[in-house]
C-alpha cells in the first residue's frame, strides 16, 4: 500500500479535472474522507479543451487568480460562410485559461479541504462483492496494483468514461450527438486578444465550427469540431483545420495538438448504487459550444454534497443518490435541452441561411445584440422554440 493513502475512504473520485476536484472538495468539506485518483502526473494534462470560460461561471467555485488566466475575453466575432462577420458583446466577460494551472488550483483547493490526491494512479476496475455490489476501486500506481475500499465512487474520467461502463451505466451516444475535434495551440501569428472567433459553413466545418481562443496577441487555441456523422474517410477534423490554417495562418507555428470527442447531448443516466458520474463522463457540456468546465463544476458541487449526505445517512443506494441528478435537472436540465434544440437548428442550416442570419443580425444595434437576439433570429420560424426562449429561465443561464 502506498504510504500516503489509507486502505479505506468514504469516497473515491476518479479524475482530477474540474468536475472531479470540485466533487472531492465539496464531499470533503461535508466531512467525508476522499481520495482523488489522477492517471497523469498532475491535474490539467493533457489539455483537451479550448480553455474558454465565463467569469460568472467560475466565480462561485474559486477566487479569480491571474496565475491561471491567459487572457480576458469581452466579445465574440462570428464569421459566415460568405466571409461576412458580426461582432457580439453584452454577454459578460470571460477568460482563456491555462488549464494546467487552473486544474491544479482546483485540486489544491480540494486537498486543502481534506481530500487526498494521488497522481499517476490509473484506475483499472471497480471491485465488487459476491452480490455484485461495488466495494472499491482497483488501480495501478508505480507498477503496483492497489485495491482501495470505499462506499461511493465518483467517475470524473472524461467522455470515454470507464467508470460508467464498469458500473453498468449506459453512456453510449449516437454519432450525431458527439463532435469529433482537433485543436492546435498556435504561435507566431496576430490575434485580437479580447475577442473569440467562430467560423461556420459546410465547407469550413460540416456540422460544427472552427474556433479561435486567443491566449495572447501572438498565441491562440485554434480548433474545430465537426459532427460525428459528418466525418468521411480522409476528411476528418484535421483535414478541415489544416485547410483553414493554410488560408488564414500560413506562417504560424504549431506547438501543441490534441484530438478528442465532445458529447453534445446531455445524459440523464449518470447514477447507480454507489456510483455517480460527473462532467464529460455524464455528458454535461453545453450542446452548442461544447464547453463543459462550468457545467462540470456545478455537477461536481451537487455530486459531492449528495454523496456526503448519503454517507452521513448510511444509505448509498441510487434512490438517495438521485438527489444529485434531480438538482442538476432543476438548475440546468431545461437549459441543456433548449441548447440542444438550438444546436440542431443552427448546425443543420445550409450556408445560404447562415449568410442570411449574419446579415439580419448585423441590422441589430450592437449595443442591443447578444445571444438572446442571435437565438431569436435563428429560430424565428419555430414558434415552439421561440416560446421556450421567451418564457423559460434559459436566457439567464446562457453564460454557462
Amino acid at each position: 500500500m502506498h504510504s500516503k493513502i489509507n486502505s479505506f475512504y468514504d469516497i473515491v473520485v476518479i479524475g482530477a479535472g474540474p468536475s472531479g476536484s470540485v466533487s472531492a472538495r465539496f464531499a470533503a468539506e461535508n466531512g467525508c474522507s476522499v481520495l482523488i485518483l489522477e492517471r497523469d502526473r498532475e491535474p490539467g494534462i493533457p489539455v483537451r479543451c479550448a480553455e474558454g470560460v465565463s467569469h460568472t461561471g467560475i466565480l462561485p467555485f474559486i477566487e479569480i487568480d491571474k496565475k491561471w488566466i491567459c487572457s480576458k475575453i469581452v466579445g465574440a466575432k462570428l464569421h459566415s460562410p460568405n466571409g461576412e462577420s458580426l461582432e457580439m458583446y453584452n454577454n459578460g466577460d470571460g477568460y482563456v485559461l491555462d488549464r494546467r494551472v487552473f486544474d491544479r488550483a482546483l485540486a489544491d483547493l480540494a486537498v486543502s479541504k481534506g481530500a487526498t490526491l494521488l497522481t499517476k494512479a490509473d484506475a483499472i476496475d471497480l471491485n465488487k462483492n459476491d452480490k455484485g455490489e461495488i466495494t472499491g476501486v482497483k488501480f495501478k500506481h508505480q507498477n503496483e496494483i492497489i485495491d482501495i475500499n470505499c462506499k461511493i465512487v465518483i467517475g470524473a474520467d472524461g467522455v470515454e468514461s470507464q467508470v460508467g461502463r464498469w458500473a453498468g451505466i449506459d453512456t453510449s451516444l449516437s454519432l450525431s450527438d458527439i463532435d469529433t475535434c482537433c485543436q492546435y495551440t498556435v504561435n507566431n501569428a496576430n490575434f485580437e486578444d479580447e475577442l473569440c472567433h467562430f467560423y461556420f459553413g459546410r465547407e469550413i466545418a460540416p456540422g460544427g465550427y472552427i474556433w479561435i481562443f486567443p491566449k495572447s496577441k501572438t498565441q491562440a487555441n485554434i480548433g474545430i469540431g465537426i459532427g460525428g456523422d459528418m466525418t468521411k474517410p480522409g476528411k476528418g477534423p484535421r483535414y478541415y483545420l489544416d485547410i483553414f490554417m493554410d488560408k488564414y495562418f500560413p506562417n504560424s507555428s504549431i506547438n501543441y495538438m490534441v484530438y478528442g470527442g465532445v458529447p453534445t447531448r446531455a445524459g440523464n443516466n449518470f447514477v447507480k448504487d454507489n456510483v455517480l458520474l460527473v462532467g464529460d463522463a455524464a455528458h454535461q457540456v453545453n450542446p452548442i459550444t461544447g464547453g463543459g468546465i462550468v457545467q462540470g463544476m456545478i455537477a461536481g458541487k451537487f455530486a459531492g454534497e449528495t454523496a456526503a449526505k448519503a454517507i452521513r445517512e448510511n444509505n448509498i443506494s441510487k434512490k438517495i443518490l438521485k438527489e444529485y441528478p434531480n438538482r442538476w435537472e432543476d438548475m440546468l436540465g431545461a437549459n441543456q435541452r433548449f441548447m440542444y434544440s438550438i444546436k440542431n437548428k443552427f448546425m443543420d442550416m445550409p450556408d445560404e441561411k447562415l449568410n442570411n442570419l449574419v446579415s439580419a443580425c448585423k441590422k441589430i444595434p450592437q449595443n442591443e445584440f447578444n445571444l438572446y437576439k442571435l437565438f431569436k433570429e435563428t429560430i424565428k420560424e419555430d414558434p415552439v422554440l421561440l416560446a421556450k426562449l421567451a418564457t423559460s429561465f434559459v436566457v439567464s443561464k446562457l453564460k454557462v
